[in-house]
Order: structure tokens, then C-alpha cells, then sequence
């Protein structure tokens, strides 16, 4: 498994990492246990959570699997995001203090690698996040920070007041989900795909070393479902099962391998709770597609060029 430097911050993260999103779904504690030590017996060392994911009860049953499994604490990296609450988002020095301190509680660990705020409070105070950073890190809760969902000009805004480098932005991409590529290729152009709706986001997150983590890569729309072996796109699923062919893989791998051919060097959260597609997808990076392949699949998806 190839590593990802997370920001250029010295955090050598798996390109493929899990998320945790799905874990409570899972039948017992023993299920999770298994999914832990797969992705790690498959190269990932990486673990995302949240705070809100289940109502926190996934942060608790990652701890007590991660508690119960092989693995050791300092062999793998673990972050969660915060901030959002019900029917609101909040990034309130007195929110986020309590927030961090009950997701260590449910993990069971005493620090996270990475903390990222979770999509953006259109009322935050950079100020009194800046106290929550320099708090929390003073405190040897978090080692790194980084942001989910935001635009150029909220991290702008943000890093303006912190000390510390925001090292990654979360944001959604994958073969049905393409939009930060679509307009940079339809500059000058008045159709559909010319609409920048994320401000440069990729470019913005190259030009500051900003790691793009892709969540839900193998959805299409907002968690419409998946598009493996989905009989609404049959081409794209021809043109990901040649590919896997030719590379001994899946079409789960080549859908990663999609991704991490970008020059921008992001990193593909994974969802699934399932063992052997855990272990399709991971494959994924160890595939290099080539320039023309990629450009096939992105056509394949039902994309097109000005």
C-alpha cells in the first residue's frame, strides 16, 4: 500500500484509508474486530470517524474493537470530525472543547492524529477556533487539524487566525461524483459542467499542500447508492470491468485507482464494512491507470470534454 504525507505534515498515511460511518450496522463487537484487522492486513492504517456518526455509538464501538483486535495504538493513525449538532452546525469554543473530549472518551485513546471540522459553521469565530487548537495540541489531544466540505475562501479565512497548517480538506469525489475536475476542463464555457461550484478546490488544495480526502467514492449523487454493478451504468461498469481485467483486479479497485491517479495525491475513504470488498478496494492502489484510461472511465461515467 502506498502512503500519502497528509498536508506534507509528516502523518504517512495508507492512500487508501476506512471510514467508520457503517461500523455500528455491524452484528457484534467481534464483526468490527474482524473489519479493523482486515484493512490493516490489507495495508491501511488510517481509520476516519466522526463524532456524529451514529450518534457517536460508531467512535465507541471502533474503541472497544480496536481494544479487542491485534492491532496496537501507535501503528496506526485515527482521526474524527466535529461540529455538527442537531439541525445545526457548531464551532463554538465551549461546542468543540466538549466534543473532542467525549470522542477520546468513546475511542478510548488519549489523542487523535488528525481532528477535522466537519462541514462549515457560517458562524465561526477563526479567533476562538484558533484558542481551540492551540488548546487541544497544547494538551497533546490532537497532533494535526485539517477541514471537511469547506471552500478556498473558508480555509482562507480560517488559516488566517490558526498556528497550525490545516493539513487536509474532506471533500466528495469519485467517478459519478466529478464536479471539481468537470470545471476546470469547461473554463469559458456556459454549459452544465462549466459552473465552478467549489471555488478551485482542487488547485487551491495542490497549490497549499492540502490533502483532498474523497469520501463516498463509490456513490453517485448524495448517497443515491452505489454505482458497482448498478444496471443504470452499464458503460461505466463495462469500461471499470476491462480495466480490472487487464490489471487483475476489481472493478471496486479500479474505481480507487481512479481517484488516486490524480497528480493531487488525495486519499480514498472508504465506506464499506464488508471484508472482501475492504480488500477489492484496497488492491486499488497499487494500480497506476494510464492517462488515456483514466480519461476513458471519466467518459464512460457519462462525462464529456468542451
Amino acid at each position: 500500500m502506498k502512503s500519502v504525507d497528509l498536508g506534507r505534515s509528516g502523518l504517512n498515511a495508507s492512500a487508501v484509508a476506512l471510514g467508520i460511518m457503517r461500523i455500528n450496522g455491524l452484528a457484534d463487537d467481534a464483526a468490527a474486530v474482524n473489519v479493523l484487522e482486515t484493512a490493516v492486513a490489507n495495508g491501511i492504517n488510517f481509520f476516519d470517524n466522526a463524532d456524529m456518526y451514529g450518534k457517536g455509538e460508531c467512535e465507541a464501538r471502533f474503541g472497544r474493537a480496536l481494544r479487542q483486535s491485534k492491532i496496537k495504538r501507535e501503528d496506526i493513525l485515527i482521526q474524527t470530525k466535529v461540529g455538527i449538532v442537531d439541525h445545526a452546525y457548531d464551532f463554538s469554543k465551549k461546542h468543540l472543547v466538549e466534543a473532542v473530549d467525549a470522542s477520546l472518551q468513546r475511542l478510548g485513546v488519549d489523542y487523535v492524529d488528525s481532528l477535522l471540522l466537519h462541514r462549515p459553521d457560517p458562524l465561526f469565530k477563526p479567533e476562538e477556533i484558533a484558542e481551540v487548537f492551540d488548546g487541544l495540541q497544547n494538551a497533546g489531544k490532537v497532533r494535526q487539524f485539517g477541514v471537511s466540505n469547506m471552500n478556498p475562501s473558508q480555509v482562507d479565512l480560517l488559516q488566517h487566525s490558526l498556528n497550525q497548517k490545516l493539513i487536509v480538506n474532506q471533500l466528495q469525489f469519485g467517478v459519478m461524483h466529478t464536479g471539481p475536475v468537470d470545471a476546470g476542463m469547461h473554463v469559458n464555457m456556459s454549459d452544465p459542467r462549466s459552473v465552478d461550484h467549489d471555488g478551485g478546490i482542487i488547485e487551491y488544495s495542490r497549490l497549499h499542500n492540502m490533502t483532498i480526502q474523497a469520501w463516498s467514492p463509490f456513490q453517485y449523487g448524495f448517497f443515491e447508492g452505489v454505482f458497482i454493478d448498478n444496471p443504470k451504468f452499464m458503460e461505466l461498469n463495462d469500461e471499470l470491468q476491462k480495466l480490472a481485467d487487464k490489471y487483475h483486479v476489481t472493478k471496486n479497485g479500479i474505481a480507487v485507482a481512479w481517484i488516486l491517479r490524480h497528480p493531487a495525491h488525495m486519499q480514498v475513504i472508504l465506506g464499506s464494512m464488508n471484508l472482501e470488498r475492504i480488500a477489492q478496494m484496497a488492491a486499488g492502489a497499487d494500480v497506476q491507470l494510464t492517462h488515456q484510461e483514466w480519461y476513458d472511465v471519466y467518459f464512460a461515467a457519462g462525462n464529456d470534454l468542451p
